[in-house]
């Protein structure tokens, strides 16, 4: 079906910017598309009629995923366009066989399944075959639905399409970075507002002068900008600050004392960091993060390390005992050679100035903590999107884990002692060139090339 008898059939009419990304799909025959634009752009119009058009060409089964559940009902199910249409309205009704409102399905005459669903309970998708997928608000889904629904999609040559607005440099740059690299398997696709002209400016510049957005947040919804620092972040400015001083660097491992410090999940991920102190400064060299396995596997992670290790610390709860066994995690990690230090309970405020006051002192490797950097840069403030006010405490989202780690971690600096490397600012001093006795600088990793 071409892109001009999908135009006529119902209510859409795309606009000339979003064709391309149409083009791509049903002419180009572009297996996964990356759309990244503006705020109210009609991203989801655009892709959830092309959907019902796919359906239409041949039985099949289609999803189309947001974030959350919630999110799929208010933006699609529930939701009218500004013109006053329902996006339900948009498929014909002699092509529907029925509809499921509580779990959100419509199937088709023909026997096609469009599902909404969200990426929050990606294991429910384990299993399932889709022909296709559609991620909405990308940034903000959990990159594993993707990544548990790509072989389905590849066994049945689907095609996937991303749409999203920046959130900082997470997985979506990240995606982006891969789909640029591959432009023979993917179509990119990248606008701002100067493109779109989807909203008129001065409306724009009327949002920043009332103070209804700031500088950062329009440049990142309207200018599609990864640059600016994710809106309501706690940390993304002392990151910029940390990689302008050559902080996020190279930071190797020096043999001797060397702390790890845990954030425990049962549900949710297990987080660890790896550090040392050496003066004031405190390397954090190595990371590692992994969910459903038991504090066997954690033990074993740390032998395969074969660090030097100092002290164990973990949260509060780690000494809460089990009501079948009468032990605790703190017990079982005992047995298992982990002799936890347990933290004392800090208000979760207070713990995020703590990392903030202490970070002048961190230098993070870039390579080996890549998630953990992520993590920080866009960890952030709750908004309230109906009252447009951030609440005063922090989202819970999957950068949350690593968050703690890091609140832990600087909880337990009081009880971490020096050990005898040299600091960042020494290394820097003796090795900044990385050509002095065969040793790495903290700007030289010596598995890239050119060492």
């Amino acid at each position: 079906m071409d892109v001009e008898t999908m135009i006529k059939l119902g209510k859409y009419e795309p606009r000339s910017y979003q064709i391309p990304i149409l083009e791509a799909l049903a002419h180009q025959n572009y297996k996964r598309v990356l759309a990244i634009m503006p705020r109210r752009s009609g991203k989801d119009v655009t892709a959830f009629n092309y959907c019902i058009r796919e359906c239409l060409k041949r039985p099949q089964i289609i999803y189309y995923i947001f974030p959350t559940y919630s999110q799929a009902k208010k933006v699609i199910w529930d939701s009218l366009t500004k013109d006053g249409h329902r996006f339900l309205d948009f498929i014909p009704t002699e092509v529907i066989d029925s509809m499921n409102a509580s779990e959100m399905k419509i199937r088709f005459i023909n026997g096609s399944l469009l599902q909404l669903l969200g990426s929050d309970n990606y294991d429910s998708l384990m299993g399932t075959n889709p022909s296709a997928c559609v991620f909405s608000e990308y940034a903000l889904q959990d990159p594993q639905a993707y990544l548990y629904l790509n072989p389905a999609l590849t066994a049945n040559a689907g095609w996937a399409l991303f749409l999203s607005t920046p959130r900082g440099k997470n997985h979506l740059w990240d995606l982006m970075q891969i789909a640029q690299a591959n432009p023979n398997d993917w179509f990119v696709y990248k606008l701002d507002i100067t493109q779109t002209n989807h909203i008129p400016l001065h409306e724009i510049e009327r949002e920043r002068a009332e103070g209804i957005m700031s500088d950062d947040l329009i440049a990142q919804e309207y200018y599609c900008s990864f640059e600016k620092g994710v809106e309501g972040s706690y940390y993304a400015k002392y990151l910029d600050k940390a990689r302008l001083d050559g902080r996020i660097s190279f930071v190797p491992y020096q043999p001797g004392k060397t702390y790890c410090v845990f954030d425990l999940g049962m549900a949710d991920p297990t987080c660890i960091i790896f550090f040392q102190i050496f003066g004031q400064s405190i390397h954090i060299f190595d990371c590692y993060e992994n969910k459903g396995v038991g504090l066997e596997h954690y033990a074993k992670i740390l032998k395969q390390k074969d660090y030097q290790y100092e002290k164990y610390f973990g949260p509060h709860d780690l000494a809460v005992r089990e009501q079948g066994t009468g032990l605790s995690r703190k017990d079982v990690a005992y047995h298992l050679g982990i002799s936890f230090n347990v933290l004392p309970i800090l208000p979760i405020q207070d713990g995020i100035e703590n990392v903030r006051r202490h970070f002048p002192r961190m230098w993070i490797d870039q390579s080996k903590c890549g998630p953990l950097l992520r993590a920080l840069e866009n960890y952030g403030e709750e908004f309230d999107n109906k009252r447009k006010v951030y609440m005063g405490k922090p989202r819970h989202d999957q950068f949350s884990h690593w968050a703690d780690c890091m609140r832990y971690l600087c909880t337990a600096l009081p009880k971490c002692q020096s050990g005898t490397g040299m600091s960042g600012t020494e290394m820097v001093n003796k090795y900044k060139y990385g050509s002095q006795n065969n040793l790495p600088g903290p700007f030289r990793d010596p598995n890239q090339e050119g060492w």
